[in-house]
């Protein structure tokens, strides 16, 4: 095993990112039974009494599945609204399943304006930690129903952001690991649908020019954000001292696999040492 998979059993404070590919089926109706699996590994590991936070896409995805519209909306308006109600019915779900396991849930709901202002990034930070001290568990997600930067950026949805917001998570609450579920196994040097010689990259120590090269032509099959945006936020994450750890969340459980230092995905070495990282209690 090797010493930087070996370490992540160290892992106290975990933030876990689920996109909307792992929440869905390919028809995009909701996968019930993935949800309830992450949310009775989440349950275990603060069971365990480890500090988990669970970074979420799917606003907009369960709003068309729950409004029962043919297909995504295309407007920002319409695209806000949508997400309005799928928040909830996000919520709901996930509270319903947390309950099954004796765990409260609490939403959080983020801006970039929020994250880029100190004085709301402090009371964020005092937010995450009373409820983390509380034995509650944090979901977060971007505000799609009132943030439009991202949607006037030409993109499909804010799901591939959620990335980003996963990594500033971690960075914002001194995480020891973010763990990325995505369609796709790893980081690998080219497409793996295109290229079948491509090769997935098991350790990262340095996210070089060439790695971004890579990711370039990597992508994932229905999280729009492809592996660019996942690279940017192992970028943001191992600066400040976050190991992260991308791979497929088709099961859930190979987030035990992956704190117990199981050789799974490709994990992003953090750059400084998290014993040097003073976590606030």
């Amino acid at each position: 095993m090797d010493f930087e998979r070996e370490h992540l059993k160290d892992s106290q404070r975990i933030v876990i990112k689920v996109g909307t590919s792992t929440l869905t089926y390919d028809t995009g109706k909701i996968n019930f039974t993935r949800i309830d699996k992450l949310a009775r590994i989440i349950s275990d590991l603060s069971n365990q009494g480890k500090e988990v936070i669970l970074v979420t896409s799917g606003a907009i995805g369960v709003g068309v599945d729950k409004l029962k519209l043919p297909e995504r909306p295309k407007t920002i308006r319409e695209k806000q609204a949508v997400a309005a109600v799928g928040q909830c019915e996000l919520m709901h779900m996930y509270s319903k399943f947390f309950s099954e396991y004796g765990h409260i849930v609490a939403q959080i709901l983020l801006t970039r304006d929020i994250m880029s202002d100190d004085h709301c990034r402090e009371n964020v930070v005092n937010t995450f930690e009373t409820l983390l001290k509380k034995g509650i568990i944090p979901i977060v997600n971007e505000n799609d129903s009132v943030s439009i930067v991202e949607l006037k950026a030409g993109q499909k949805d804010t799901f591939s952001e959620n990335d980003t917001l996963s990594a500033l998570v971690s960075k914002l609450i001194a995480a020891d690991l973010l763990i990325i579920l995505s369609d796709i196994d790893g980081f690998f040097d080219s497409d793996p649908r295109k290229n079948p010689d491509s090769k997935m990259l098991s350790i990262i120590k340095e996210i070089t020019p060439d790695i971004e090269l890579c990711a370039e032509g990597a992508g994932t099959k229905r999280g729009t954000g492809g592996m660019v945006t996942k690279l940017k936020a192992a970028k943001i994450a191992t600066r400040s001292g976050v190991n992260v750890v991308l791979t497929n969340g088709s099961n859930p459980e190979v987030i035990m696999d992956i704190i117990n230092g199981e050789n799974l995905g490709t994990i992003f070495v953090g750059k400084a040492k998290k014993e040097d990282v003073k976590v606030k209690k």
